[in-house]
C-alpha cells in the first residue's frame, strides 16, 4: 500500500501526502512520512486532510468518521503475511456501503480511488458519545448479568 501511495504521490506532485508508516524498509521518495506520530499530531493531520488512506483498522476508520473525513481503506491479508487473520477483510466488507468509506481491494483499485478522490464524499460523522438507546440497552444487559452499578463489585 505504501509503495502504491508513494508512486501515486510522485505522479501528483501538487497533492500534499503525509504517511504514518510504522516500521518499514521501503525508501519512500514522494511523500512526507514518519514511522509514528503522537495522537495529538495524528488528530491535527486528520483535521487538515481531505482524505484518509489506511488499512481497515477500526481506529483509523473511527477517527475519519469522528472528523467527517472520507476514508479509503485497503484491508490487510493474512494470506500475504500482513496480519494474523482476515478480520480486516470482514471489516471492509461490512463498511463498504457506508457513506465516506471507500474500499480498495488491491493496489490498482487504490490508485484508481486516489484518482477519484475529489468525488469521495465525507462520512456521516460519528458522535463523541454513544446514543441514549445504546447506553440503555448496555445498562440493562449489564444489570441482567449482575454487573450493574447496583450490584456488589466483583474481583
Amino acid at each position: 500500500m505504501l509503495a502504491a501511495v508513494d508512486a501515486w504521490a510522485g505522479r501528483n506532485p501538487d497533492t500534499k501526502v503525509f504517511a504514518q508508516t510504522g516500521p518499514t524498509r521501503l525508501q519512500l521518495k514522494n511523500l512526507e512520512c514518519k514511522p509514528f506520530v503522537s495522537p495529538s499530531r495524528a488528530d491535527q493531520l486528520v483535521q487538515e486532510s481531505s482524505l484518509i488512506v489506511a488499512h481497515a483498522g477500526m481506529g483509523s476508520i473511527l477517527t475519519a468518521m469522528r472528523h467527517s473525513r472520507p476514508i479509503l481503506i485497503m484491508p490487510r491479508h493474512a494470506s500475504l503475511g500482513e496480519h494474523r487473520n482476515d478480520h480486516q477483510l470482514a471489516t471492509a466488507r461490512w463498511l463498504a456501503t457506508r457513506p465516506g468509506v471507500v474500499v480498495a481491494w488491491n493496489e490498482q483499485e487504490l490508485v484508481e480511488r486516489l484518482d477519484q478522490r475529489g468525488s469521495l464524499g465525507a462520512s456521516g460523522g460519528l458522535p463523541p458519545v454513544a446514543d441514549g438507546p445504546l447506553v440503555q440497552r448496555l445498562h440493562a444487559y449489564l444489570q441482567g448479568a449482575g454487573i450493574g452499578s447496583d450490584s456488589p463489585s466483583r474481583t
